[in-house]
């Protein structure tokens, strides 16, 4: 560090990527200053009283199968900072009509057992990728580069680069069929579309894997613990400090963005080539999110067993229910019948709402910038699955694509994913680089969801661009080694 320089690096954002950038920096000896234009830290790691007193909710994200599974997270001591997982007893579950369903365990056989006539099916696509798990992770979660396994890497990407409805079919019956397309459709695209193979199979086999656990007193508590462990180091965070230039960031020698293309091209507009911001300008966002929280009187009354005791419901029926509504979404309409995505952790976490009381989290799948209330359809979906819902209400939160990107302006027209997860975005994002996380600035770098790997708690964005900057700019390498 020169004289003329008050920090090694400067991290803008301070989501999950941004924490994760900032303590990959920092505890490589750099000086790190972390710069949020927040109160608090997290993105889309907060938690609050967004209903009632007493009842806390996940703003954001709620449950975490890629959190526990990140090679870089980890390598984290966060339990030495506050962090705890509770782990539900059911990872996710997918009613169907009735009392029927299915239901994703933590363990792959007992899964497998509960398929009956596909449960061999079942085991023969995820056994091979659970056994290769750490070994596949730290490849898929990060730019498309060449494998150190090719081998491993070609066979999973040949059932990755299928269609969700595709792979879908090698399972005879109603039950695996759904709870594949269930898990599939997190990857907000048509399930005829390819690659959305890859959301169903990561996200499966990281709940068998780690699981889909939530975080006791609420997601907050993980930005929390990233934050406390990031000070640890001797770093430094402000917060109410919003970036609208680079002339605002104190001087540096590196600086690291956790912020969309949008956002990054009104930041640094002047400094960047007409050719890389007419690639960010074409850079395309996804399928928008409408989002309520409920504070209930009791928990879910779900006719499934199953749906009773999950930490993540999956609603939509079939599989041929949940692609035509996707489909309809990809479309531009807004279907009668969404696939709904829940969460109900307060059934595991009592310090989530009084006690006897519940909270509840849902969102479903909207045209982006959409201005339609889906309360009404949210809430009748949920009652298909569990009559009597609408009785145990106290009260209720909505939040539209437009309340989303207020809240954090990488949700562009309430796209959480931070941008369009098809073929042509998946790993060619923000624009089609070696290096992504790169700009044409000298010690400029995106090390948002709008880089590889995409959307997700994993930090993975924000660990390869750490990774490159210290190559690049203060010639380290970093390696995924250690924890503490």
């Amino acid at each position: 560090m020169t004289e003329q320089t008050k920090y090694d690096a400067v991290v803008v954002g301070s989501g999950p990527n941004g924490l994760a950038a900032a303590i990959a920096l920092q505890r490589e000896g750099l000086s790190v200053l972390l710069l949020e234009s927040k109160k608090t830290i997290g993105g889309g790691m907060r938690s609050g009283e967004i209903t009632l007193p007493g009842f806390i909710h996940d703003i954001c994200s709620s449950a975490h199968p890629m959190a526990t599974t990140s090679p870089f997270f980890r390598t984290l001591p966060l339990e030495q900072f506050g962090l705890t997982y509770i782990h539900p007893d059911i990872a996710a579950a997918h009613p169907l009509e009735g009392s029927d369903g299915t239901t994703l365990y933590r363990s792959l056989e007992s899964t497998a057992e509960s398929l009956g006539n596909d449960a061999q099916a079942y085991r023969s696509l995820f056994q091979p990728i659970l056994h290769d798990w750490e070994q596949l992770s730290a490849e898929i979660l990060g730019p498309l580069r060449i494998p150190s396994n090719p081998l491993l890497f070609t066979r999973f990407g040949l059932k990755a680069g299928l269609s969700a409805t595709h792979l879908a079919s090698r399972f005879k019956t109603t039950k695996a069929r759904a709870l594949f397309g269930g898990v599939a459709a997190h990857a907000m695209q048509p399930l005829s579309a390819l690659t959305t193979a890859a959301v169903g199979l990561v996200l499966t086999t990281a709940g068998h894997y780690g699981g889909w656990p939530g975080v006791a007193g609420g997601t907050q508590k993980l930005a929390d613990a990233l934050g406390a462990y990031f000070l640890s180091l001797g770093g430094v965070i402000e917060t109410e400090r919003e970036i609208t230039s680079l002339k605002q960031l104190p001087p540096n020698r590196a600086a690291l963005f956790d912020v969309g293309p949008k956002q990054f091209l009104h930041i640094a507009d002047s400094e960047l080539s007409s050719s890389y911001r007419r690639q960010l300008e074409r850079f395309r966002y996804g399928m928008g999110a409408f989002k309520i929280d409920w504070a209930l009187n009791g928990p879910v009354p779900f006719l499934n067993a199953g749906a009773r005791h999950a930490g993540t419901v999956h609603l939509g029926g079939t599989l041929e229910e949940i692609a035509q509504s996707e489909y309809e979404v990809s479309c531009g309409r807004h279907p009668e019948r969404p696939y709904v995505l829940l969460t109900q952790q307060s059934l595991f976490d009592p310090t989530r709402a009084p006690i006897g009381k519940h909270t509840l989290w849902a969102y479903c799948h909207v045209p982006n910038g959409s201005t339609q209330d889906m309360t009404e359809k949210i809430e009748s979906q949920i009652e298909r699955y569990a009559p009597g819902f609408r009785d145990l209400i106290l009260a209720r939160t909505a939040t539209t694509p437009e309340n989303l990107e207020a809240y954090n302006a990488n949700y562009v027209g309430g796209d959480i994913n931070g941008g369009s997860l098809d073929l042509s975005q998946l790993f060619t994002r923000p624009t089609l680089s070696l290096s992504p996380y790169r700009t044409p600035h000298p010690g400029l770098y995106l090390c948002s969801a709008s880089t590889p790997p995409g959307g997700g708690v994993h930090g993975m964005c924000g660990f390869h661009a750490a990774r490159i900057a210290l190559q690049e700019v203060f010639g380290k390498k970093l390696e995924l080694h250690r924890k503490g």
